[in-house]
């Protein structure tokens, strides 16, 4: 069993993220509050669940919840912030969308919710300024393999998981020579010899190195 709560407080929100070593498709972020009283002894890092157990895993989140949120940040926004800064601002998003606002946030990973450099704000969806404000006044703490030590953030991991397969699900229909359906957008043998054969796709991150010989294909 996962630990409840990394904090004292209540309304604290777990979040993470999945897809960040894609060459295709967008990185998926979600946030979690959890109520008080949960409890569930199947509910893990996604990585260490089958499909099937997370898909069975998901409504019950999504039933138990006191709130939760599902943001996508596209490969053209990955590849203006980079895929780090992007994920985290997935995160951020997701946050921003909870009702009600959580009073804590624990975060999977070691890289810092609110970074040095500041909030990435010059694509996509622009923070205004009293977002900015909710971002920065709630504290937070990353934690490495969260998403294995505390429900919110295993929670948060099977909804982002699921989220996205379910998104490259749906993209595969448009480019099914890539067989996203099947590969979920991660740079397989299969998934690299179709971009060798086909070229690429709006969906495809043309910062990553998308063939073992390149390190950017164009447009």
């Amino acid at each position: 069993m996962l630990s409840p709560f990394f904090s004292s407080k209540n309304l604290e929100a777990g979040t993470d993220e999945a897809g960040r070593g894609c060459l295709a498709g967008p990185v998926t972020a979600a946030a979690v509050i959890l109520p008080v009283n949960f409890t569930n002894k199947i509910l893990n890092d996604s990585k260490q669940l089958s499909e099937k157990t997370r898909e069975l895993l998901r409504p019950l989140i999504e039933e138990q919840a006191i709130t939760f949120a599902i943001t996508h940040l596209e490969p053209q926004e990955i590849d203006t912030i980079n895929i780090l800064n992007a994920s985290i601002k997935a995160m951020q998003e997701c946050i921003l969308k909870l009702n009600p606002l959580p009073e804590y946030i624990i975060v999977d990973g070691n890289t810092p919710f609110l970074r040095k450099k500041g909030i990435k704000n010059e694509s996509g969806k622009i923070f205004i300024p009293s977002e900015i404000e909710i971002l920065t006044s709630i504290p937070s703490t990353s934690i490495i393999k969260g998403d294995s030590k505390f429900l919110s953030i295993a929670a948060a991991s099977v909804l982002a998981k699921t989220y996205r397969d379910e998104y490259m699900n749906k993209i595969h229909e448009e480019f099914p020579i890539y067989n996203w359906k099947k590969n979920k957008g991660y740079p397989t043998k299969e998934h690299r010899e179709a971009i060798k054969k086909y070229g690429i796709t709006k969906y495809h991150r043309t910062t990553f190195r998308l063939l073992p010989e390149q390190t950017k294909l164009d447009l």
